[in-house]
């Protein structure tokens, strides 16, 4: 498979070969893909085929820069995210429905995604997909004609690719870093709901179990040091790639008030000026939110609004951040510290995933009993690089 760069344009040579002859886990429908999308590609599919297969419903991701921006499985469309993406949350299906919680856990960061999905692309998807801003989507299929629609988009550039359901890798994978092969076992070890056997404080309950199996399935195809929120069957917050866990917690709970607080009425009351586009929209609330705005970025927004923004004070945030409860928390590492539990808890967390086996485990196990969270141990690390 030639692509069409490296991970920067002028890596101007870049392909892709299999390592077992005539066995390829994807094929390219429309487009040509660069070295980050097919990175993202393999990652997210990776991702929905596991989560769809421990839950049992259909699964979704929104990829970006080789990370989720966002995950989910079927469930409830909100009024918000209908509003967002201009859809009746009463006829979305399942598939859409999944998608669609996904891309709104983190919109900002979904501008210009990938999206994986575990179950074939209807027509109602595609039809979604060609109204976002997305590069494009792997799927282990497509309805008939959603190829063809999909391939109009981006002036016939949107990447289509089909994930072959039946592939197994091999055992061992390999990567070549600065003249070295570096080989490891795969990491094939199955999420099932026995890995969340060892409570040792508090009690899990069925959707807590489910939201913290997602939670792992998003960890292990996500960049290290990692952790995420999860409520409801849908990310609410993920922290990539930071060196210090309690800077990705404390990064993914920034992104879990962020979704909780568009979702305040004074945020859903901005009145926004006929033809402000839909990302727009999307991101001006965010930064109504996220309160530190510039002086040019008040000065845009107003003229962006048919009316002046409400009142959102700071007794406001603190009612409104209150009433989030019941929110599931994994991480990929052991918590070194109980600094991340006593930030998870700020965030309305009540349920923690983590491998244990810290030093300072006693300290983490303290800290949940003192708030009142129920704390399961894996005994597994998913580390992924």
């Amino acid at each position: 498979m030639e692509l069409r760069y490296g991970i920067n344009p002028q890596q101007l040579v870049a392909s892709a070969v299999p390592v077992e002859s005539g066995r390829r886990p994807v094929r390219v429908l429309n487009g040509s893909p660069s070295y980050v999308n097919l990175l993202d590609a393999l990652n997210g599919w990776q991702l929905v085929r596991e989560a769809g297969r421990v839950l049992g419903r259909p699964a979704a991701a929104s990829f970006k820069h080789v990370s989720p921006a966002g995950a989910a499985v079927a469930g409830p469309v909100d009024e918000v995210t209908a509003e967002a993406y201009g859809v009746d949350r009463a006829r979305v299906g399942t598939l859409t429905s999944a998608y669609l919680r996904a891309r709104d856990a983190d919109p900002k960061s979904s501008y210009g995604d990938f999206a994986a999905v575990s179950q074939p692309v209807d027509a109602e998807l595609a039809e979604v997909l060609t109204r976002v801003v997305c590069d494009g989507v792997i799927a282990p299929g497509y309805a008939p004609g959603t190829v063809a629609t999909l391939g109009r988009k981006k002036s016939g550039r949107f990447l289509v690719m089909e994930a072959d359901e039946t592939f197994t890798p091999p055992g061992q994978e390999a990567r070549e870093v600065f003249g070295l092969q570096i080989t490891q076992q795969r990491d094939d070890v199955p999420l099932s709901p026995a890995l969340l056997d060892d409570v040792v404080c508090g009690a899990l309950d069925a959707p807590a179990t489910e939201d913290l199996l997602l939670g792992l399935a998003v960890l292990r195809h996500t960049q290290s040091n990692s952790v995420c929120y999860v409520r409801g069957g849908a990310t609410l917050g993920i922290g990539a790639g930071q060196q210090s866990r309690v800077d990705c917690t404390r990064l993914a709970g920034a992104k879990t008030d962020t979704w909780w607080l568009r979702r305040h009425p004074a945020v859903r009351a901005l009145a926004f000026r006929p033809g402000v586009r839909r990302q727009d929209r999307i991101n001006w609330r965010i930064r109504f939110v996220e309160d530190d705005l510039t002086p040019d970025e008040r000065a845009r927004l107003s003229g962006v609004l048919s009316v002046p923004a409400p009142d959102l004070t700071d007794e406001q945030r603190t009612e409104w951040l209150a009433e989030l409860t019941g929110v599931a928390f994994a991480s990929d590492g052991a918590l070194p510290f109980r600094d991340n539990v006593d930030h998870a808890h700020r965030h309305g967390v009540g349920f923690i995933a983590e491998p244990g086996g810290s030093i300072r485990s006693a300290d983490v196990e303290e800290a949940c009993r003192e708030h009142g969270i129920t704390l399961a141990r894996t005994g597994l690390r998913l580390f992924h690089h």
